[in-house]
């Protein structure tokens, strides 16, 4: 079972990949499932929603036309904060998503990728805060599946990467709640045409979640484009077996399903 649970086509802002070109693309590397999750942010200046409805009517004509060569998914990527809540909820309740992406691209209603979050602040001030905007969001907001790319801050950070050290109490309580309230979180395979140093979330992170008796994780390119399609993801597969770890996870309507590494 090879699956992609994080893919973006021209139903995202930042993408103009059609989306049955991303099926296909799919089809040809062995894909048995992939999971579109389009972007949905809210509450900052480069805010985007997704015509759900226009989405989903895609979906379910390239369900019924590839149907028995590949499962397509209803997925949505959520770009939450716990004051908008109401906001994300409303739409979660008008659409039947398979599968939610909890992600964090902005922080007080700025936006991360430019700095506009992190401007003013010390390194450990704005890692503080993002962490706490993600468990108190997690808290807020039922209705996800997985925290996405969950130290996405690694990306954006001017200073290097913030050591894992420094955030692993807050980090720690993030991952109990998520387990205990039978989430998950995803593996990013974006870490690797970002030049990272470590996967995203960070080894550190992934090993911590395991010992906590976290058991729910899916994997995704975050694919924008054809040559993302998949990227890593078998790669990933490998690693998450050392390190211990039997099963990755797929979705359908909200509930996960465990598959053998």
């Amino acid at each position: 079972m090879l699956a992609d649970y994080h893919m973006h086509t021209n139903f995202s802002d930042d993408s103009n990949y059609p989306m049955k070109d991303c099926i296909e693309r799919a089809i040809s590397l062995g894909f048995d499932e992939i999971c579109f999750t389009e972007h949905i942010d809210y509450g900052c200046p480069t805010a985007f929603c997704c015509d759900c409805a226009s989405y989903l009517e895609a979906i379910r004509q390239y369900q019924k036309e590839y149907e028995g060569k590949i499962t397509l998914k209803y997925g949505i990527e959520f770009g939450a904060q716990a004051h908008h809540k109401k906001y994300f909820q409303d739409i979660f309740d008008r659409f039947p998503f398979d599968f939610v992406l909890l992600s964090f691209h902005q922080v007080e209603d700025k936006d991360l990728w430019c700095g506009d979050f992190q401007a003013g602040k010390t390194q450990a001030e704005y890692n503080r805060i993002y962490y706490e905007e993600m468990l108190k969001t997690a808290k807020a907001l039922d209705c996800f599946s997985v925290l996405a790319h969950m130290d996405l801050m690694r990306r954006y950070d001017k200073y290097g990467e913030y050591p894992f050290e420094k955030s692993r109490d807050q980090i720690e309580e993030i991952l109990k709640y998520v387990i205990e309230h039978g989430k998950g979180i995803e593996i990013n395979t974006s870490s690797f045409r970002y030049n990272l140093s470590d996967l995203t979330p960070s080894t550190p992170i992934i090993k911590l979640y395991k010992e906590l008796g976290g058991e729910i994780i899916t994997i995704g390119s975050d694919s924008h484009r054809e040559a993302q399609v998949g990227d890593h993801v078998k790669e990933v597969r490998e690693i998450l077996k050392n390190m211990g770890y039997k099963y990755f996870t797929t979705f359908d309507r909200m509930k996960p399903t465990f598959h053998e590494l």
